[in-house]
This record gives structure tokens, C-alpha cells and sequence, in this order.
């Protein structure tokens, strides 16, 4: 997608410190942080919502990757977030995980 906010980070086109990159997913540092830590999880596939998913692997990869960047991290205790839609809060049409730590 060409106006992806996301798909800009993954392309090098807006700068960003990858926190963790895969084949599958990259991680970034939210720039509106709602906790002291809020890590964004992104797969590198442009896929609009968590109602577009296909390959269900996907979600195993994602949350693979999330147990990964929290032991990177140093994070126990967290929560993950996954708003689908704008009226539940999804501000980039790009499906991505919220992990929030305090």
C-alpha cells in the first residue's frame, strides 16, 4: 500500500528503530506511547484488519514473535491489543498487536 504508515516504516521510507524484525513481522516503539513500553508488532504482509486474516499461521507467528520481543525486552507483565476497525480504536488500516507494559 503506498500510503501505509506502516508499510512506510517496513520500506525504510519514514525512519524507525526496528526493535525486532522476522520474515513473517517487525517491531517498533509506538510513537503515542500509552505505557512506559508500547511496542508495536506489525506483519510485514499489508493486511488491513484482523477480519482480513487468511493464513490463521499468521496469528501463531505474531504472538510467537511477541513471546520473543518480551524476553528481548525484559517484559512479564503485559497485555496485548488488537483493535479491528476504526470504531474500536484501529488508527492505521494495517493489522498490528499493541503490547503495553508499565
Amino acid at each position: 500500500m503506498n500510503n501505509c504508515f506502516f508499510c512506510k516504516i517496513l520500506n525504510r521510507e519514514i525512519p524507525s528503530k526496528f526493535i525486532y524484525e522476522d520474515d513473517v513481522c517487525f517491531a517498533v516503539n509506538d510513537i503515542n506511547p500509552k505505557a512506559k513500553k508500547h511496542i508495536l508488532v506489525i506483519p510485514k504482509e499489508h493486511i488491513v484488519s484482523l477480519n482480513y486474516v487468511e493464513d490463521l499461521n499468521l496469528i501463531k507467528d505474531l504472538f510467537s514473535a511477541i513471546r520473543k520481543i518480551n524476553k528481548q525486552e525484559n517484559i512479564t507483565d503485559f497485555k496485548t491489543l488488537i483493535n479491528t476497525g476504526k470504531n474500536a480504536g484501529q488508527e492505521v488500516n494495517h493489522l498490528h498487536i499493541h503490547i503495553l507494559s508499565n
